[in-house]
């Protein structure tokens, strides 16, 4: 039986994740990239057990955790070291089903980018949909190739659009949304070799600033900042030094982290997300996926999670059976997703605030407030995560790969 294709715009993780599972589900797959390789970059994800079922679904979640840290006993401290909070990596296991790890974000685009047959990534490749096609006829979209000034015109069942918070593909389908807003915070993000003094896992809220440090598996640590800023702000030195008025005086292990840290190392960007839904997360023969669908504040870790699960969702829905319809197909993405991902973004954005509360009044309250939860035990925590990472991939299971011919 003839493949269908599928071609998806943006080789991130959800674009990654989406390919491996329409492989696997008998399509035809070109992913389009524009960056010219898909270089190591970017520092470290937390993968909730939500998207460890979705990667089990495509038969990549034991080589996750495999190569992941397995989180352990943390919590939640103030910059001058006092827990208020503390976490039971055990209680959350048995919660939601497994634990929670850690790993490189270019470790786990290696795992999916092996998962691929050769030939399937295609960098170098600026795409851009041009018609988003109807159950009648197919999407089209223009590819220019990088150094090159020639354009093609390419054609497709279905189109996945993964190009991120920016998507131009998200307002070429939809032009009339507001699209992404400014959240007021900023981050920083960094990968270091672990201090010579053990600590333990933590996170820890200050005044309009946050910092997290979290231990890999091959003896690094992946740190986190997040501080109120104006959007586009950048350090009058270097970023390094900007870090250092925030948090050098911080509790161990922030002032050693920081000691290790390169200035040309380290990641900042504005935090952008979508609190405005969009009316649906497809058209035609297109859908959006991960952040160009639902982009949120990371305050939950779930933005590359959610990815992936829209990655799997999607590909159950695009099962190629002989009555195929793709708005048939598309629109029960949409059912399943949109709700979910709406309700996480929301939740996303009031945590968010309430980590960046910067009256000191404000922030004591949240203090008081947090250590009374944490002397309920650690169920009470853990019920704010009810609903997000106790979640489910569809029934059905994909084909373990090299079957993939059996659903085509």
């Amino acid at each position: 039986m003839e493949q269908h294709r599928a071609v998806i715009v943006g080789a991130g993780i959800g674009g990654l994740a989406a390919a491996v599972a329409l492989n696997r589900r008998g399509w035809q797959v070109t992913l389009l990239e524009r960056a010219t390789g898909l270089a190591p970059v970017g520092a470290g994800i937390a993968l909730a057990p939500n998207a460890q079922r979705a990667l089990d679904v495509i038969g990549l979640g034991d080589r996750v955790r495999e190569l992941s840290a397995w989180q352990g006993d943390g919590g939640m401290r103030t910059p001058g070291g006092r827990w208020l909070a503390r976490t039971d990596a055990k209680a959350a296991a048995a919660r939601f089903g497994g634990p929670l790890v850690l790993l490189h974000r270019a470790t786990l685009v290696d795992i999916l980018t092996s998962a691929l047959p050769e030939g399937v990534v295609r960098t170098g490749a600026t795409a851009t949909v041009t018609d988003p096609g109807d159950d009648h006829r197919p999407a089209r979209l223009t590819v220019a190739d990088a150094g090159t000034t020639g354009r093609a015109e390419i054609e497709a069942e279905l189109v996945i659009a993964a190009d991120g918070i920016h998507s131009a593909t998200r307002g070429t389908l939809f032009p009339g949304h507001p699209g992404p807003r400014y959240s007021g915070s900023t981050t920083w993000r960094v990968v270091v070799p672990a201090p010579a003094r053990p600590f333990a896992p933590h996170e820890t809220w200050g005044a309009g600033r946050l910092w997290g440090s979290q231990p890999l598996k091959d003896g690094r640590v992946y740190a986190y900042a997040m501080a109120v800023a104006p959007a586009g702000a950048h350090a009058p030195d270097d970023e390094k030094a900007e870090l250092l008025r925030l948090f050098g005086d911080w509790h161990h292990p922030v002032p050693e982290i920081l000691a290790g840290v390169a200035p040309d190392r380290i990641l900042r960007h504005d935090v952008h997300h979508l609190p405005d839904p969009l009316p649906a997360f497809h058209r035609g023969r297109v859908a959006l996926l991960g952040d160009a669908a639902h982009a949120m504040m990371p305050s939950l870790g779930q933005g590359g999670n959610q990815a992936v699960e829209d990655a799997v969702v999607l590909a159950h829905h695009a099962r190629t059976t002989p009555d195929f319809v793709p708005g048939r197909a598309l629109a029960a993405y949409t059912a399943d997703r949109l709700p979910r991902t709406t309700a996480i973004v929301r939740r996303a954005a009031r945590t968010g605030a309430i980590t960046m509360l910067s009256a000191r009044p404000a922030v004591a309250l949240r203090a008081a407030a947090v250590g009374a939860v944490s002397r309920f035990g650690t169920g009470l925590a853990l019920r704010g995560f009810d609903g997000i990472c106790d979640w489910n991939p569809p029934a059905d299971p994909v084909p373990p790969a090299g079957d993939a011919t059996r659903s085509a």
